[in-house]
């Protein structure tokens, strides 16, 4: 199929995705990487508890509240 008929597809609202090949699709800037933090006693404590009340492991909590304050700074 040409890239046209594809965008017209797509434009018109037909779903596309069985003429993609996703098995080698990547998010640009998602890939992992390990960091090490310490963190004070009280802070692991009062980490634990909110996981423990949303029902998450302590590290979706770091990770998504790095994420929020991330969104919130401006670029430099």
């Amino acid at each position: 199929m040409k890239a046209k008929e594809l965008e017209k597809k797509f434009d018109d609202g037909e779903n596309i995705i069985e003429y993609l090949d996703i098995s080698k699709a990547i998010r640009p800037n998602q890939e992992q990487r390990r960091v090490n933090v310490d963190f004070p006693l009280w802070m692991i404590q009062s980490l634990d508890k909110e996981a423990k009340r949303l029902g998450v492991p302590r590290q979706s909590i770091i990770k998504v509240w790095l994420a929020e304050r991330l969104d919130q700074t401006p670029a430099l």
